[in-house]
């Protein structure tokens, strides 16, 4: 990237932002990635969703929810920079907002490297590289303790839920099932045509699946519901457990303590 400017998802050039620059960011990990390259000062908006850091975001301006902002509410922010995601925001969301925000930073992180050049984006935008590449070398760290470990563990196949009624699952070109190869486990249940596909739970489902992964967002998942898929699949021998989805789903830099969070907990379920 240059020192002038930077592109984004969609390959829009940003310029450099001005010392006054006012965010608003409608991605829960993007506005803890903005506090943690120490851009909190700047950041006049967020979702309901957004809640790390939690104490300095007491005072940031809710505007809705992640599908939903309230555009009214947004544009009496007055931002200069609105940060949006391609799978979290709505496409008509983001058209409306652009038509009076000067700057629209569209990310989409597809894989765990990717939060490198989210990093750089964000660093060059609002020149923090300095800071921006201290995450970037934490994040290396972290991932390269991550496959070296995982290099001594079996490959595992995994079933990863994410919702219930219906019951769905990630897809092999989601963050997750990528984040989740980092550890040698093969994400199960892929749909080439559907990144998030519906599973219907029963007998033989899990024949061939080493572990079931129930995560804790965006469906908060409690034992009753393990329970429930356990006897829909008629399964006793596959092991089931709860996993923190912001773990393995958040980017920024939550996927560094993802990946730290990842070794120690997929190195318990090879025991």
């Amino acid at each position: 990237m240059s020192g002038d400017e930077a592109r984004d998802a969609l390959g829009v050039r940003h310029p450099r932002a001005a010392d006054d620059a006012r965010i608003v960011s409608l991605v829960p990990s993007i506005t803890e990635l903005l506090f943690d390259l120490g851009l909190g000062a700047k950041v006049v908006g967020r979702t309901t969703f957004c809640v790390h850091p939690e104490k300095a975001l007491a005072e940031v301006t809710r505007v809705g929810g992640t599908k939903k902002p309230r555009i009214d509410t947004l544009r009496a922010l007055a931002p200069s920079h609105v940060i949006v995601n391609v799978d979290e925001n709505r496409k008509e969301d983001v058209a409306r907002i652009a038509e009076f925000v000067p700057h629209v930073i569209v990310t989409h992180p597809l894989t765990p490297d990717d939060n490198l050049e989210l990093y750089a984006l964000l660093g060059a935008i609002f020149a923090c590289r300095k800071q921006a590449e201290r995450l970037r070398e934490s994040f290396r760290v972290a991932r390269d303790a991550l496959v070296e470990a995982a290099a001594q563990w079996p490959s595992r196949r995994v079933l990863y839920l994410i919702w219930r009624d219906p019951w769905m699952t990630v897809s092999h070109d989601t963050y997750i099932s990528r984040t989740l190869a980092l550890a040698n486990w093969e994400t199960v249940g892929d749909d080439a045509g559907v990144r998030y596909p519906e599973v219907r739970a029963r007998p033989g489902l899990l024949a061939d699946t080493d572990l079931v992964l129930f995560s804790s967002e965006p469906f908060p998942f409690k034992q009753r519901h393990l329970d429930e898929f356990r006897v829909l699949t008629g399964n006793d021998d596959t092991r089931f457990e709860f996993v923190d989805g912001e773990m393995t789903s958040w980017y920024g830099s939550r996927a560094i303590e993802g990946l730290r969070y990842l070794r120690d907990f997929a190195q318990r379920a090879t025991l």
